[in-house]
């Protein structure tokens, strides 16, 4: 065999790894840890709540119910984040070969205006999605994680009921499901074309000279250049390792597998590693990502998100990235989690200021603080805990979840029966 066909035949082997393989969700969870902590470290930590209540906020402005506009979408932290990685994720699904247009049964769309509204419901009240009121919580020594973290547990095995129940009484609706196929070639012309604009865009906003607000002041707008490359392969690895983390929750119930479990177990305890050096160097604020929902707000908005997700057939992140692969369902899902997000925020987050963020702010952002309705901001190390006893009570639970899990999956106890 000749040079140039072994070094075709290892870089074809290399773009079936990167770009077609189905990535072990170890691995996945791994990288995924990695650009948290990067993305923490360049400017803030990620989420989707904050992308789709940006977008609600924009259908609630179009219809006439916000009398202001929001933040550009292009100049919104949130947004920004939010548009990225569900480019990232195209980029994954189209270079993969895995993009098509996947238009459900009937009863799954009016099954997602409900899921995506529950959904934006839960987190607000839960502090984030599964991503900002659990994993980046506990990642940033927040006990609001905690509280989340319980409510998903239970929103899960309640909806996985719900589902038991709907499959063996609710025959309407079943029909309708069609899979439009995009041909591979073009696939690939997408994927590389979005890819090429996802990079012209970096470039765009490292080489202006203009500001943007957020944190609390007015920052370069090249910062948003690595925040969208950042997010962006999130979003890649997300598609690529198809990792959900609501199947964490709803999978030890239904099959048992808990590969996902333990994944989402491992990629907490090195996130937490990340964000506590650089919470404790001072390079991170120790109030950023925390909430006022450490207390019954944080368990509820978890149950109601967590019902939500598993209703839609994807978390926060999960709904965005299978938008990325063309799931229609999806494309249904994050617009009401967008609505419900929004309007949700008017109630909790307006003149009443029931979480108590207003009342945080003008305070001095002091930890703890009590004031709001919904529960408490707690940054574990300024607890009695310090910071030897945050790490190991975290650390600690991830290893209990994995055991916890891992004995389910050779027991089957914890699976529910239909």
């Amino acid at each position: 065999m000749s040079e140039g066909s072994v070094l075709g035949q290892q870089a074809k082997e290399l773009y079936k790894i990167l770009c077609q393989d189905k990535w072990n969700p170890y691995i996945t969870a791994t990288f995924i840890a990695f650009l948290s902590v990067v993305i923490a470290a360049w400017y803030t930590s990620w989420g989707a709540t904050g992308a789709v209540q940006n977008w609600g906020d924009w259908i609630l402005y179009g219809v006439g119910v916000n009398e202001s506009g929001p933040g550009n979408i292009f100049l919104h932290s949130g947004s920004v984040i939010g548009i990225a990685f569900i480019a990232g994720a195209f980029v994954s699904a189209c270079l993969g070969g895995n993009f098509a247009f996947r238009i459900p049964p009937r009863i799954e769309i009016i099954k997602a205006v409900v899921a995506g509204s529950l959904m934006g419901i839960g987190a607000i009240l839960g502090g984030g999605c599964n991503v900002g009121g659990f994993y980046n919580a506990l990642g940033n020594l927040s006990a609001h994680g905690f509280a989340m973290w319980a409510g998903l547990i239970i929103g899960a095995i309640l909806a996985l009921k719900y589902t038991y129940w709907e499959m063996e009484n609710v025959s309407w609706g079943q029909g309708g499901a069609k899979t439009f196929n995009v041909p591979p070639a073009l696939q690939i012309v997408l994927g590389v074309g979005a890819l090429i604009a996802l990079i012209w865009g970096a470039y765009a906003y490292a080489g202006s000279q203009e500001h943007f607000w957020g944190m609390g002041a007015w920052q370069p707008l090249g910062t948003l250049g690595g925040v969208l490359l950042l997010a962006a392969a999130l979003g890649y690895v997300f598609q690529r390792g198809r990792w959900c983390m609501i199947q964490a929750f709803r999978e030890p119930h239904m099959t048992g597998d808990c590969k996902m479990a333990k994944s989402v177990a491992l990629s907490i305890v090195l996130l937490v590693t990340g964000i506590a050096v650089l919470k404790h160097t001072g390079i991170v604020d120790p109030a950023h990502y925390l909430r006022g929902v450490f207390g019954w707000g944080g368990v509820l908005g978890g149950i109601i998100f967590g019902f939500g997700a598993v209703l839609a057939g994807g978390c926060g992140t999960g709904a965005l990235w299978r938008v990325g692969e063309g799931q229609i369902k999806l494309w249904i899902v994050v617009p009401f989690f967008g609505l419900g997000a929004a309007l949700t925020s008017k109630f909790i987050h307006g003149p009443r200021d029931i979480e108590g963020i207003i009342a945080w702010y003008q305070a001095g952002q002091p930890l703890p603080f009590s004031e709001g309705m919904l529960g408490s901001f707690t940054y574990l190390p300024n607890t009695w805990l310090g910071w030897g006893g945050t790490l190991a009570l975290i650390f600690g639970a991830m290893a209990a979840w994995w055991i916890a899990v891992t004995w389910n999956e050779k027991t089957q106890k914890g699976v529910l029966e239909m």
